[in-house]
């Protein structure tokens, strides 16, 4: 069973820009869409952005034009670049296959203040 860890969260103030990495413990290869979720305090999980193994990508409303997956097939990593971070995104990051079905790792905390 592949295990997803999530890393690069941090506290940042609004404006501010972090980059998440997801280092998967096999070989995502094969995996055809990827993506990064996030849990805000008190809401559900929900994903933020999607690759595909052809560099296609997919984003929610709530993140266009502001984040930027990526992944590196060769190193089994999933990156997300995050810019013009707002206080709503707040949350714990994970990344997972699409639909998910790796053991979710612990996540990786980011925290925006205002």
């Amino acid at each position: 069973q592949v295990q997803p860890v999530e890393s690069g969260g941090g506290l940042v103030q609004a404006g501010g820009s972090l980059t998440l990495s997801c280092a998967a413990s096999g070989s995502i290869f094969s995996i055809n869409l990827m993506g990064w979720y996030r849990r805000a305090p008190g809401k559900q999980r929900e994903m933020v952005a999607s690759i595909t193994r052809g560099a296609n990508t997919n984003y929610s409303d709530s993140v266009k034009g502001r984040f930027t997956i990526s992944r590196d097939n060769a190193k089994n990593t999933v990156y997300l670049q995050m810019n013009s971070l707002k206080p709503e995104d707040t949350a714990v990051y994970y990344c997972n296959t699409i639909p998910y079905s790796f053991d979710w790792g612990q996540g990786t905390q980011v925290t925006v203040s205002s």
